[in-house]
């Protein structure tokens, strides 16, 4: 291999400060995804709903820039780096596998779509689409949990406050639902966050890495915590949204532990960590670029009733929230 494909690991310069980076890190993440978990669920606070309006969107804008510019356009420079054989050279391997990604996702809803909708009519319910555009039904946006504060859960919850067998059924595969959902978004981001951990432990440029990156997982952080606040789970799930708000906290910090443990072996240059960080970002991109595009964007613009009706100030406003999402993140990128 030639010396232009490795570099010496800077991981042995400056140990003590890539330490306290783990702890620094660990504590701006989980504040920026529990933030809005616990600042929606607190009761002496009272925060506008305009202001998680905007930070839902602007969320949405985040992951959306993730994708391509976080984690597709790293994975194009690994899997095209002339370190790799040739094999690797003549194909675009991290659009195909970032394809495949997205259909992977898609079929996987597809399929959980079907079972979720048998379900529903072996116990007299209405199937609905999952995206709330076809069937009229009043539940039909419960599944995705951003949009149930606005709409009405049943009358038979409204009016007798109580839950039928077949709707308490029907909340529960909601719920599980939304907690799959969540779960293939939070995959993906935490994939990016420890291959990043990994990276700022043994990166020369320390510095200036570990700023950016502290920006990056506060707002990446703002992004998820905003859809684990928004879920509408029953009673016994109110853990969900904050154990995902945790696990997102710590995987940049154990990326960090890792490139630590390995920085004197560790070569981010190396043919290996070319490849398998260029597999996962590829991956990741996929699933970040079909939840961002199709479950967030289009979902909370063309599919959810409630945005049909906003007046035309309303509209531009939450548009620029997702544009300043995607311009901080995609800023971001100059550096990391």
């Amino acid at each position: 291999m030639s010396t232009e494909c490795g570099r010496p690991s800077g991981g042995t310069k400056m140990f003590g400060l890539r330490v306290a980076s783990l702890f620094v890190i660990l504590v701006t993440s989980t504040m920026g995804a529990l933030f809005p978990v616990l600042l929606r669920r607190s009761r002496t606070i009272r925060v506008p709903p305009g202001v998680f309006d905007f930070a839902k969107h602007f969320g949405s804008g985040v992951i959306i820039a993730t994708a391509f510019i976080h984690l597709l356009s790293p994975a194009l420079d690994a899997l095209g780096s002339p370190c790799l054989g040739a094999g690797w050279q003549t194909y675009p391997w991290a659009l195909a596998i970032s394809m495949a990604s997205v259909f992977g996702i898609f079929f996987l809803e597809l399929a959980a779509f079907r079972w979720g909708s048998a379900k529903l009519a072996s116990i007299g319910k209405k199937a609905y689409g999952p995206h709330g555009h076809d069937l009229g039904h009043e539940d039909a946006h419960r599944a995705h949990g951003s949009e149930s504060v606005t709409l009405t859960t049943s009358t038979t919850r409204e009016t007798a406050g109580c839950i039928l067998p077949t709707e308490h059924t029907a909340f529960l595969d909601t719920a599980i639902a939304q907690i799959v959902g969540i779960a293939i978004l939070e995959f993906g981001v935490v994939f990016h966050s420890i291959l990043i951990g990994l990276t700022l432990a043994v990166d020369p440029g320390f510095k200036i890495l570990f700023v950016v990156l502290a920006f990056h997982q506060v707002f990446e952080g703002l992004g998820l915590g905003t859809r684990l606040a928004f879920m509408d789970l029953p009673g016994g799930y109110n853990w969900v949204p904050i154990t995902g708000a945790v696990v997102y906290g710590c995987s940049t910090p154990l990326g960090i532990a890792i490139g630590l443990g390995m920085r004197t072996s560790y070569d981010p240059d190396g043919p290996v960590a070319l490849i398998v960080s260029g597999i996962l970002d590829s991956i990741s991109s996929g699933i970040l670029l079909y939840t961002g595009l199709v479950e967030l964007l289009a979902h909370e613009f063309l599919f959810n009733p409630a945005m049909r009706d906003v007046s035309n100030q309303r509209l531009v406003f939450s548009s620029c929230s997702v544009l300043f999402g995607a311009g901080i993140m995609a800023f971001l990128g100059r550096w990391a």
